[in-house]
């Protein structure tokens, strides 16, 4: 194998690897002797088949499973002998002249991970805001539940449907006028705001009264769970056989013991440790951003392109999503568009942040066990069926970079911990208002304020976005500034890459991370079809 560098700019490398004919040959000839005893032909007794017939068979096969395996441990080898530490996956391309029985020409190109002077940990100061629960948020907890436990009782026939009413309707669903599969039902409760069914269902049946019959048009959201439904323009004939509204029982220990608890008290303890728990998840958001804002105001290094544009890719999908649920959608992406410079800035600060925790994690010993990764598969291995669960199991423990992708939330937060503890912290009481509108504050107007080469640190400025237009771009800002960027969380093996055109591709899951959180449901077509469709 011989090495030539192309390229060597700034964190971009390129090289030109030749592989000898020779070498290939060598390989063939190896795997012929080692399948020549199985193989079986007409006139020759078994494990007699003379090796050159048994490459005249299988010749083609073997010599390209010699040329991809070649290739493979001249990529390895590259990577271990020039002591690479490549950003992504190596582009690998064979030259388009390459005959068998000649050396074959490799263009390999990567970006490598930047080296990153020690980190600096010292003089990290925080401040933690707490949040007491208050009585008053336990009884108004309690008085939900309530509400959700209530009998239903039924309106007067004159009554007209609003918020919080429960309608028990019959429907059809149609789409270009045919009723299509799960779309009817009889006797179905409705309660109008909970935002049980798809968008602008419930909505179009405020005002309705007993006996009314009416026909909605909805339109399925485009990430709707059946595929056959997804985008799709439907309408459903109504029929409302009765307009509900809950009778809210006392809170009180019957109440309690109808739960299935010992009484009030421990319903109000169960309650209280809810909300404690809430008040930690925001108070850590605070703290956490807080944490990364000083990291990324004393640390300033150049990150690699590719990472960024996945980063980017990522936060630009999610935009994308988010305004197709806004009242004018055409204007939140023109909007969008218009500050898409200040998007790939917070890419770049997501990335640069992710390299900086992977950087101190290894530095400081922070690792993630085996015993939380195996948690963490588990996990991850019950958002599937019971027959794929096991595929999906040894599909992340085969694949390295599979497990680095799940990996790297739990890695982060580790390090993150790890910082908390290192960091002076003082704690300041406040409120939940309070600690909420810290946080929105954090936000400010969403747009990168650089200090340094694309820090995108938001801050507050004097103008601000009009309210309608702000929602997807709050939620894509509220995420890059919660977490840096995973992939770049702690550094994960390269997967062996095939070149682009001899490559054997090999079929892959999708690794979705499901941690702890709860995931949101997705908003349902009437209930009998999304319990086909979800």
């Amino acid at each position: 194998m011989q090495t030539v560098e192309t390229l060597n700019e700034g964190l971009k490398r390129a090289y030109t690897v030749t592989i000898t004919s020779k070498d290939i040959d060598a390989r063939v000839d190896k795997e012929v002797k080692a399948i020549a005893p199985q193989v079986r032909m007409p006139g020759f007794r078994a494990g007699k088949v003379p090796a050159n017939l048994v490459k005249k068979m299988h010749g083609e096969s073997l010599q390209r499973d010699a040329l991809n395996n070649s290739i493979q441990e001249s990529i390895q080898k590259l990577i271990a002998d020039q002591k690479l530490r490549p950003a992504m996956q190596p582009s690998v391309e064979l030259d388009e002249g390459f005959e068998f029985g000649k050396d074959a020409e490799i263009k390999v190109a990567l970006e490598v991970l930047p080296e990153i002077a020690a980190p600096s940990i010292d003089g990290l100061k925080l401040e933690r805001l707490t949040v007491e629960v208050a009585d008053a948020q336990v009884d108004e907890a309690a008085g939900r539940i309530a509400t959700q436990q209530g009998a239903l009782e039924e309106h007067a026939a004159s009554h007209k449907a609003k918020d919080g009413d429960t309608l028990k309707i019959d429907f059809v669903g149609k789409i270009d006028g045919e009723a299509f599969e799960g779309g009817s039902a009889e006797g179905v409760n409705l309660k109008i705001g909970a935002g049980q069914f798809i968008p602008g269902f419930e909505e179009q049946l405020t005002g309705v009264k007993k006996g009314e019959e009416k026909t909605i048009t909805v339109t399925f959201p485009e990430d709707y769970g059946a595929a056959h439904l997804a985008g799709k323009e439907a309408t459903f004939d109504i029929t409302v056989q009765a307009i509900l509204n809950a009778d809210k029982p006392k809170v009180d220990e019957e109440f309690a013991k109808s739960l299935g608890l010992e009484g009030l008290d421990k319903l109000k303890e169960l309650l209280k440790g809810q909300i404690e728990q809430e008040h930690n998840g925001l108070t850590r958001t605070y703290m956490k951003r807080k944490l990364l804002d000083q990291l990324a105001a004393s640390h300033d290094f150049d990150v690699p392109p590719s990472m960024v544009e996945a980063e980017f890719g990522q936060i630009w999908q999610q935009l994308q999503h988010e305004a197709t649920h806004e009242e004018d959608p055409a204007a939140a992406i023109a909007e969008m568009e218009a500050e898409k410079d200040d998007y790939r800035a917070i890419a770049v600060r997501r990335v640069r942040l992710g390299l900086l925790l992977s950087e101190i994690g290894q530095a400081n010993g922070v690792v993630v066990s085996d015993q939380e990764m195996n948690r963490l598969i588990m996990q991850a291995a019950q958002q599937y069926g019971p027959q794929d669960r096991e595929r999906f199991v040894q599909y992340v423990r085969q694949d390295p970079m599979a497990a680095a992708q799940l990996r790297a939330p739990l890695y982060e937060d580790k390090v993150v911990d790890f910082l908390f503890e290192k960091a002076e912290v003082t704690d300041r009481a406040v409120s939940r208002d309070e600690l909420e509108a810290a946080i929105e504050a954090e936000d400010g107007d969403l747009k990168p304020h650089v200090h340094g080469p694309g820090c995108g640190h938001d801050h507050d400025h004097d103008e601000k976005p009009k309210a309608k237009k702000a929602a997807p771009k709050k939620k894509a800002a509220e995420a890059a500034e919660d977490a840096p960027a995973e992939a770049a969380a702690e550094e994960a093996p390269v997967k062996k890459a095939a070149p682009k055109k001899a490559a054997v591709k090999k079929d892959e899951a999708v690794a979705e991370d499901a941690a702890a959180e709860e995931k949101p449901k997705k908003k349902a077509a009437p209930k009998k079809a999304a319990a086909k469709a979800e």
